[in-house]
């Protein structure tokens, strides 16, 4: 089981509040992922729900029982953090091994745990090598089997991929998501990448200056954002947002509308654009327009459009894909 509440969790260092007060629920077997920019208090977050750092108020229930004020060995809970942690003088088995050799379990229950973990991950032919001898990804693999061998109730990654190249980040996305398929182990992850959101996530929490702005599937998200900062923080390119009279005309202080949903004409269309930098990306290309009487927008096109700088394009949202925002930046 890996049930976990948060009751009105708050945390403060001094008089600096980092966390007001959080109410969430993660359901056992979820695979969810804390979201916002640089301090917004989602690693936090997560060392309090792990015990390594102390609530300044509220409750942390894990399968109904209040842990508090329990210390982390005591939660079942498994870290993997940014930073791989290995012992470099220790083989790849010994690392796994670790701790259940510090649990004291019988060697034999040992290599079969270890033997196990290795299958899942891919490990099987680098057990006797050292970490030094091992690529980031295998290093990372390491790391979570070293915390998959101690059976947690749930896993809780902070920024796992941060430290590997764009590639092997992908790999990797890849790789925890199909890990948290075969073990069905409730996962907490933390990035500020909200890319990795989108791909991984059952349940995102969107996170800004320590409170919670949004929770949902990462579609509920990019097709009904609760509010402006999440409307500009999901999705990639982000929403293109709107003020003045072309919100007005739509009863909104601020229209959002997501680059693909603008269609683009060489000859007609509500707003007339010109084209400054264009992004060719191979299936998409990104064209950044100067629209009359709107301001700067992003387009998501087709990727063999010949549209170059300085082109006059014309543009129109699809209005069932628009967004209306009120003055307090909520959706409307």
């Amino acid at each position: 089981m890996g049930n976990i509440t948060l009751n009105n969790v708050s945390k403060a260092f001094g008089s600096t509040v980092i966390i007001p007060g959080i109410d969430l629920v993660i359901e056992d077997g979820e695979f969810v992922v804390f979201v916002g920019p640089s301090g917004c208090g989602k690693s936090t977050l997560l060392r309090l729900i792990a015990g390594l750092e102390d609530t300044s108020g509220g409750s942390i229930h894990i399968d109904g029982r209040d842990v508090t004020n329990e210390a982390p060995a005591k939660r079942k809970l498994a870290m993997v953090f940014q930073s791989y942690a290995l012992y470099p003088h220790m083989s790849v088995a010994k690392n796994i091994a670790f701790p259940l050799k510090m649990a004291g379990e019988d060697k034999a229950a040992i290599d079969r745990k270890v033997a196990e973990a290795a299958r899942v991950l891919n490990l099987t032919n680098y057990l006797e090598r050292r970490p030094g001898q091992l690529s980031g990804g295998q290093r990372q693999r390491v790391a979570i089997g070293r915390a998959i061998v101690r059976q947690p109730s749930a896993f809780l990654f902070d920024e796992p991929l941060s430290n590997l190249d764009a590639a092997l980040r992908g790999t990797m996305r890849l790789e925890i998501s199909e890990l948290h398929q075969q073990l069905k182990t409730t996962m907490i992850y933390v990035t500020h990448d909200q890319v990795e959101a989108m791909t991984m996530a059952d349940k995102i929490v969107v996170l800004n200056a320590g409170n919670i702005e949004q929770v949902g599937s990462p579609m509920e998200l990019y097709r009904t954002p609760a509010n402006l900062f999440v409307a500009g923080f999901i999705g990639s390119p982000r929403m293109n947002l709107i003020e003045g009279a072309p919100a007005e005309k739509h009863g909104a202080k601020t229209v959002g509308i997501r680059p693909e949903h603008l269609k683009i004409s060489a000859t007609t269309g509500e707003w007339q654009a010109r084209v400054g930098v264009a992004e060719h990306l191979g299936s998409d290309t990104f064209l950044h327009v100067q629209a009359d009487g709107v301001g700067p927008l992003t387009v998501r096109a087709d990727g063999e459009i010949g549209a170059r700088h300085g082109d006059t394009v014309y543009l129109t949202p699809d209005p069932s894909k628009l967004h209306r925002f009120g003055s307090d930046g909520k959706a409307i």
